[in-house]
């Protein structure tokens, strides 16, 4: 993958990637055609009320969001994909729900082009009760605590290896492993489907399903609790690193190319530098990008940590390399370390 990305629109890099800063459809285009094997993001929800890192209106949001979409397409690879998390939201005071993650997946396939190559539900048991109005005060629905995960892709056959994602094997599982025979006479089901060949062999695990139940506790992460150190308001919407790790690995191959256009605190780029994959994220709000660089600077000093954050607001061009003695920080020629 080649790209035309300035030092201008740049916070940091690292020995794998690049946190850039700016629209992520004008960074998109400078970015080669068919290069990219994996779009990985979370946009901001089309919520009703405003949030402190910028989110659309319902109304306007499809097409909003739309306009990225064009451009994630064209920079994939034949065999790349393309995985949305998106969370659901209610109309303006009604206990209805609202559509727009749906029309988001019908204007993808219809007119965008995209094949829906298979969606994924991401259940948040950590999700605290909402909306308030009608889950806690008038008691008439139950917690919204699912989103939904679109994943996308170019053509009929993205790359993909579930083998990579396998889920652990439930105890039951395990005691047939023992001794299948004993406790598993395989017959033929109704529908036809026998499946007693291979049943009782260790593959290592179990094929995961499509929903993916991951508790969102970032409050605990070193991000955060740095954050407040530092007396930095972190950014508000993170998503486990569960998540994005899980779509890298079943999509991905070491030293594919992974791309997050919403980045927000960079969950995406931090653990695909942590499984070896190039990547750029896009984050539209310099200070939320520059911020970001804490991820890289788990065991530091916090006196440390607050400086190398003030040399990255301050333009300079920070360099996080693995290779340098002692975690130290390199920069480019001319720029404070």
């Amino acid at each position: 993958m080649s790209h035309k990305i300035g030092d201008d629109q740049i916070a940091y890099k690292t020995d794998l990637g690049i946190q850039a800063y700016g629209d992520s459809r004008e960074i998109l285009r400078q970015i080669d055609s068919d290069s990219v094997d994996l779009v990985m993001t979370s946009p901001p929800f089309a919520l009703l009320r405003k949030k402190s890192y910028g989110n659309e209106e319902q109304d306007s949001y499809v097409e909003w969001l739309t306009n990225f979409a064009i451009e994630v397409k064209r920079v994939l690879k034949p065999s790349g994909s393309f995985v949305l998390d998106l969370g659901g939201s209610y109309q303006r005071g009604r206990p209805v729900r609202s559509l727009y993650n749906y029309r988001v997946l019908l204007k993808f396939c219809d007119e965008v082009g995209f094949n829906l190559a298979e969606e994924f539900f991401w259940h948040n048991p950590a999700k605290l009760p909402s909306p308030i109005e009608w889950v806690n005060k008038r008691k008439i629905r139950a917690k919204d605590s699912v989103n939904t995960v679109w994943w996308f892709s170019k053509t009929d056959m993205p790359k993909a290896d579930v083998t990579k994602v396998l889920a652990p094997y439930s105890d039951r599982m395990k005691t047939l492993l023992k001794n299948a025979a004993k406790f598993y006479t395989p017959k033929e089901r109704p529908s036809g489907h026998d499946i007693g060949s291979g049943f009782d062999k260790d593959n290592g695990g179990a094929i995961p399903s499509n929903l993916l139940q991951i508790s969102n506790t970032d409050s605990n992460s070193f991000y955060f609790r740095t954050c407040k150190a530092l007396k930095q308001e972190g950014h508000p919407a993170r998503f486990p690193s569960e998540l994005p790790s899980f779509f890298i690995k079943f999509l991905t191959s070491p030293g594919d190319v992974v791309i997050d256009i919403f980045s927000g605190s960079n969950t995406t780029g931090f653990v695909a530098e942590g499984l070896t994959r190039k990547w750029i994220s896009i984050e539209l709000d310099r200070s939320y990008a520059a911020l970001s660089a804490i991820r890289f600077m788990d065991g530091w000093p916090i006196t440390k940590i607050e400086k190398t954050l003030q040399a990255i607001e301050n333009g300079k061009h920070v360099h996080f390399a693995e290779s340098a003695k002692e975690n130290t920080l390199w920069a480019s020629p001319g720029a404070a370390s």
